[in-house]
């Protein structure tokens, strides 16, 4: 026969508070090196491609880009919808 816990000496804990994590040092030093470690990457790679975010490559002289201008749009026409009389 199991022993019930109502009439032993252990400490009883709700069950939200049982799911409860600890926090304590070791949380807090996970939580610090996760969070230079991200940066640490972070920071790598944007060091890796910064010479491509930084270099300007301009293929075409200000003539030639002029021929990129687009003509201007055509005006809407909204037509009325044709009616065909009743009989």
């Amino acid at each position: 026969m199991p022993i019930s816990t109502r009439y032993s000496s252990r400490p009883v804990l709700n069950a939200t508070r049982a799911r409860q994590g600890r926090f304590g040092r070791h949380v807090f030093w996970v939580l610090l090196v996760s969070t230079i470690l991200a940066a640490l990457g972070m920071f790598f790679a944007w060091g890796f491609k910064s010479g491509d975010l930084a270099a300007t490559k301009v293929k075409a002289t200000p003539a030639q880009a002029q021929s990129f201008d687009a003509p201007e749009p055509a005006a809407v026409v909204i037509s009325q919808p044709e009616t065909t009389p009743a009989r």
